[in-house]
């Protein structure tokens, strides 16, 4: 949103406000690639993902996904990208010539930075040798790896086409194929989970050397089979039980958390996601992708595409299905939301840098949540404390307006 520099100022946070600055720099800038399709949709999933037919339109979505970014190139003119992540669905489904044409079609259109970090998501019924030596040689450089666990009863449950034994031998393929640099996902408070069980996929996986981990706790989201049909989950004091000696196990071998549920050996946190946790720009392209960019006049704007694969392919429909300028009522919750996912916060300054509001405009919320102990007492950081971490919605809402 665009404001006059003679407006009246503007109120929140407890505080009478000037209207927003342009931002003196413009943040790193990312690109999400959205490829919708799975082999089988999983019960506990609501990421916008279909069921693969025998044939992928391939060439016709590599189309349709230059297409869509040529439409948001008019608002990322001289900027480079340092990061890309082929998300989904199940993007190792795409063969290594449609990814290698789409990513030879971006770098035409935005430069990459000398270091770009490029991650594609896979799953362990989806890995081939040969096809991830190809993507390795396209630039691809780190993978994303859908484990969730290794038991084969959680996996049934969860609905996975794979087994432990894939999921074991798909780290290793992932580094013959010249991966040094990989993410293992994993759940914990499956269904029936115990203490042991947790700990033991969580062994497993340490045990297979990935460089970050990505290990988070189930939850039954709206519009899936989970929030239909239930599963009996481990009790509040399991849950409580797994977290704590889960922490302190992947602390043990040198993982570090840095984010709720992200834990990266030194110097390997995942860049794509530390970007969109320090409010930097991305563009989304893709069915149902989401995007965030931020223009020199100080407009901040979220965009969403077109969801549904059939849609978004049809030509006579619109790639985007709707934006909006974020108000100055609601970045300093947009930014916070985000930067205090972090373990260590970010530094204060990287709020007016990425806002162009004055640090000023979060006073009263932060004055509140200092006093009820869920937001460090360190003027140059803002950093939730542990008891933060743990009841981040709530220190969230002390933000609200």
């Amino acid at each position: 949103m665009t404001h006059d520099s003679s407006a009246s100022p503007l109120i929140f946070g407890g505080a009478a406000q000037s209207p927003r600055a342009a931002l003196p720099v413009l943040p790193p800038l990312a690109l999400y690639i959205h490829i919708p399709w799975c082999v089988r949709k999983c019960p506990y999933c609501d990421f916008n993902s279909h069921t693969a037919s025998p044939v992928l339109p391939e060439e016709e979505y590599v189309d349709a996904l230059l297409a869509d970014l040529d439409q948001d190139l008019h608002a990322v003119y001289g900027r480079e990208l340092s990061s890309i992540f082929f998300g989904g669905g199940t993007p190792s489904l795409f063969s290594a010539k449609a990814l290698g044409r789409l990513l030879k079609g971006v770098e035409q259109r935005i430069p990459f930075t000398s270091d770009i970090e490029i991650t594609l998501e896979a799953n362990p019924g989806t890995f081939e040798q040969e096809k991830f030596v190809a993507y390795r040689a396209l630039g691809i450089n780190r993978l994303s790896i859908g484990i969730q666990s290794f038991q084969e009863e959680k996996l049934k449950a969860l609905g996975r086409i794979h087994n432990g034994d894939e999921a074991v031998r798909a780290a290793g393929m992932a580094r013959q194929a010249g991966f040094d640099n990989f993410n293992l996902d994993l759940m914990h408070g499956l269904p029936d989970q115990s203490l042991d069980d947790a700990l033991n996929d969580l062994r497993q996986a340490i045990a297979l050397k990935p460089t970050h981990l990505s290990w988070y706790q189930l939850t039954l989201e709206p519009n899936t089979v989970f929030w239909n049909q239930p599963p009996t989950l481990p009790e509040d004091d399991t849950l409580w039980d797994i977290q704590e000696a889960g922490q302190a196990l992947l602390a043990e071998h040198g993982y570090a958390q840095y984010e709720v549920s992200a834990y990266a050996l030194p110097g390997r946190p995942a860049r794509h996601n530390l970007n969109y946790w320090s409010f930097g720009d991305f563009i989304g392209i893709g069915a149902g992708a989401h995007g965030k960019l931020s223009h020199p006049d100080g407009r901040i704007v979220r965009t969403w595409k077109t969801r549904l694969p059939k849609d978004y392919l049809n030509p006579a429909k619109s790639f985007l299905a709707g934006e909006k300028a974020l108000t100055n009522e609601e970045l300093p919750f947009e930014f916070l939301m985000n930067a205090l996912r972090l373990t260590e916060g970010v530094e204060a300054r990287l709020y007016p840098e990425r806002t162009g509001l004055p640090l000023e405009s979060l006073a009263e919320g932060r004055r509140e949540a200092e006093q009820s102990g869920l937001l460090q007492v360190e003027p140059s950081r803002l950093a939730a404390t542990l008891r933060g971490q743990l009841f981040l919605n709530d220190l969230l809402q002390k933000f609200l307006t």
